[in-house]
């Protein structure tokens, strides 16, 4: 057989793989699975593979409240049991509360027939469950690797590997965070908003018990969120201006523990002890468009959202659920799952939802951060309105809960 036959040959065919995800954190690593699940045959391409969990560990600084519907995949892909049996924190309840006028908003996982609101669990836990099941799933997982480039063709998307064979696929998909250099090969810009803010974040002993709740104050710097774990500490995000929390990032732990018990309000009395602390910092971004041809951006490469909701992980794991969904579907009726028009329909469903919420988030930011006498009366009036209106605060609740 001659060498021009066998290359027509294997364009008919296309390429061996359905999909190369770049990105192997929990949203990547998620649509790897669900893609090889579905029937997709799947590369998922990592720059280092991550550390192994383990039990014996501290328990991870970066933790996430993930919401019915991140569970629910997280189920359908088997890891579901293992995450919760590991190490996870259930609430079934949140309390809101505004430290400038005391108005609140309770949410109960009762009100809405459930028996919880969720879980807080540790990134790492999730990320090394869902690694460990690639391989059994069928995925081919590259790592380390890093792209330097690629190239769209007729059929295919190219990848060219740094010290490695070049890889191709139907399709690409740009799991790769915020900073996504794919994004930025493939030319989409992103638009949105520094908040000149640092979240800060710990692990703290407190002197009354969490009670499976989610406790979340306004302050006129910031939201200051206590939430759950597993172990009966809670998991703080203190969200503050740039300055200020470098001045509450070198305080000595008694001071720390102080101003944290004081940014509280006590709620849960005195903050006996906290682990080292860490921060990050805050912005809205969102990419101006989710594709490009035989390209998708999936997670934070797409959207970067305001941590107050505890929303962001959860709208990634949402994207999961679409590109498979749409890709399925595409599949099934003997199209091109990479066709302009088959993406087009994922993109324009996730990034209506993606920005609907984080323009929602952002919002609410600029709402409590209000400080004019009569705009923090009217945010309390309105507050304690919301929390009356029975209907349209289970409405809110199912929305976050992924329905």
């Amino acid at each position: 057989m001659n060498s021009s036959f066998r290359s027509d040959a294997a364009r008919r065919r296309g390429p061996a793989l359905d999909v190369a995800i770049v990105g192997g954190g929990m949203v990547g690593a998620a649509a790897a699975l669900s893609l090889a699940r579905a029937g997709f045959a799947t590369a998922l391409l990592e720059a280092r593979e991550p550390a192994a969990w383990k039990i014996s560990d501290e328990v991870d600084l970066r933790v996430v409240g993930l919401a019915p519907s991140s569970i629910v995949l997280l189920d359908e892909l088997g890891v579901w049991p293992s995450i919760r049996d590991s190490r996870s924190g259930p609430y079934s309840h949140m309390h809101v509360w505004d430290a400038e006028n005391g108005a609140a908003i309770d949410f109960d996982a009762a009100d809405e027939d459930r028996q919880l609101l969720g879980y807080i669990v540790e990134n790492n836990l999730v990320q090394w469950m869902l690694w460990q099941a690639l391989e059994p799933a069928g995925v081919r997982r590259l790592c380390p690797a890093k792209v330097h480039g690629f190239e769209v063709r007729e059929d295919r998307v190219q990848l060219e590997l740094v010290d490695a064979e070049p890889v191709a696929a139907r399709l690409l998909v740009a799991a790769d965070g915020a900073g996504s250099p794919l994004r930025d090969m493939a030319g989409i810009t992103t638009r949105g908003r520094d908040y000149g803010q640092r979240a800060i974040v710990a692990h703290v002993h407190t002197e009354r018990a969490h009670q499976n709740t989610a406790w979340q104050r306004f302050l006129p710097t910031g939201p200051l969120a206590l939430l759950p774990l597993a172990d009966g500490r809670s998991s703080i995000v203190w969200s503050l201006p740039e300055a200020e929390a470098q001045r509450v990032l070198a305080l000595d732990d008694a001071a720390f523990l102080n101003e944290l018990g004081m940014a509280s309000d006590f709620r849960l009395g005195p903050i006996l002890a906290t682990t080292p602390r860490a921060a990050f910092p805050l912005k809205l971004q969102l990419a101006e468009r989710y594709q490009s041809e035989r390209f998708v951006l999936l997670g934070d490469a797409a959207h970067a959202v305001h941590p107050l909701a505890g929303q962001g992980v959860n709208l990634g794991l949402r994207d999961v659920t679409e590109l498979r969904d749409t890709l399925r579907v595409a599949r099934d009726a003997g199209r091109d799952i990479a066709a302009e028009h088959v993406l087009r329909r994922y993109a324009r469903r996730r990034r209506s939802a993606d920005t609907l919420d984080a323009l929602g988030f952002d919002a609410l930011a600029r709402v409590y951060a209000w400080q004019a006498p009569p705009s923090v009366a009217a945010r309390g009036l309105g507050v304690r309105l919301l929390d009356r209106l029975g209907p349209l605060k289970r409405r809110i609740a199912a929305h976050a809960a992924g329905r």
